[in-house]
């Protein structure tokens, strides 16, 4: 027999339930979900108020795919899944012109007991709307970023013969676009001019940045033969661009006077330099400067010269090559360069590619550029 005691503290626990089902009720209510009830033969038990509001408020007891605008069962019946397998089951669906991320979650009884599951509707129209807006923008983009590549690549110098010397050279965006640039162009009937440059970043920024430094080097070679003072003008219109303080690139500049075969060169912050090397010794082309940045209103940059002899050449590259780390961190550096050279002075860019991409652990987080140039005679 129950006695007083107990059957007050049974009666109590009654209404705390009664009490949860009431809270439970109220919470359903005040969703801004779509929610709704489905039994075992897909038929809506409960529809909240504001499922009810959007489709009617005659769900409760119709099929759950015709609440929906349907007039034969999905395909893949999530609430079906659920009730089968007691998962948590979710896919999008489509009701009207609107696009819903549906959830559905067994329900059981007091033993475990699945007999329902319910569903929760949530509107990811406007989301799954920016994500269309997002990838025909980035399709557009990177269509954009194609031609960009393409064109970087058309105004690089051709390789062969100029006068009497031979270019030849390597160049690997790490990404679509690069921040590393050279050219060899004719100044007039007796020099050739020589650049390699590494400008800080890569991608869109860095290019652009390319697409001036070629514009104005070329705009002022005819007028500035000095490598120096070249360099000096280039850094005076870089600063009248007016830029952020954080843009800033390095140049190696030479003139070849292919007449007396001197070669003039003059160094704006390029720490890679250029290694002059023929078959019987190697020599590296030091000469110091700064790189061209906000950090001087004018800067002077010191220049000096070389005779070069048929059969010497000069390896122009960038710290995409010496940076480049093996598994324990350790960097090609130069003497990797130098290490390909004193194996043999043939097939020169090649051989250092291969060792590079052999040495290389990952990915290449930096442009790659080599440009190679022969004396010819």
């Amino acid at each position: 027999m129950i006695n007083k005691e107990k059957f007050s503290f049974i009666e109590e626990k009654m209404k705390e339930y009664k009490n949860y089902s009431m809270l439970n009720y109220h919470v359903l209510e005040g969703m801004a979900d779509w929610v709704r009830v489905i039994d075992k033969e897909g038929t809506i038990i409960y529809a909240n108020k504001t499922m009810k509001e959007s489709l009617g408020q005659d769900l409760e007891g119709r099929k759950c795919y015709e609440a929906i605008g349907k007039i034969r069962p999905c395909t893949f019946c999530i609430t079906e899944r659920s009730i089968a397998t007691g998962d948590i089951v979710q896919k999008e669906e489509i009701v009207g012109d609107r696009i819903f991320s549906v959830k559905s979650s067994p329900v059981a009884d007091s033993e475990g007991n699945v007999y329902a599951a319910v569903e929760v509707f949530r509107d990811v129209t406007r989301e799954r709307k920016l994500e269309r807006e997002i990838k025909q923008k980035n399709k557009k983009m990177s269509k954009d970023l194609g031609f960009a590549k393409t064109l970087q690549r058309k105004i690089l110098p051709q390789r062969g013969i100029y006068k009497n010397v031979k270019i030849d050279f390597l160049y690997k965006p790490c990404e679509m676009l690069s921040g590393d640039m050279f050219d060899i162009f004719y100044i007039d009937d007796q020099h050739i001019g020589i650049y390699i440059s590494d400008v800080v970043g890569h991608g869109i920024t860095a290019s652009m940045m390319t697409m001036f430094v070629r514009q104005t080097m070329r705009a002022i070679k005819e007028e500035i033969k000095s490598p120096s003072k070249a360099l000096t003008e280039l850094h005076k219109r870089f600063i009248d661009l007016d830029l952020d303080d954080d843009k800033y690139f390095t140049m190696f500049y030479g003139v070849m006077n292919t007449e007396t075969n001197e070669f003039r060169y003059s160094n704006a912050g390029h720490n890679c330099v250029p290694i002059l090397f023929n078959g019987e010794e190697i020599k590296l082309l030091k000469v110091r400067g700064f790189p061209i940045s906000y950090i001087f209103n004018e800067i002077k940059y010191k220049e000096d010269s070389i005779k070069l002899n048929k059969g010497d050449e000069i390896l122009f590259y960038t710290d995409g090559i010496t940076e480049i780390q093996n598994k324990s961190k350790k960097e090609f550096g130069i003497e990797g360069v130098i290490e390909v050279i004193e194996k043999g002075t043939t097939n020169v860019i090649k051989r250092l590619e291969g060792e590079v991409n052999k040495f290389n652990w990952g990915t290449q987080d930096d442009d790659l550029a080599v440009v190679l140039m022969e004396v010819m005679e």
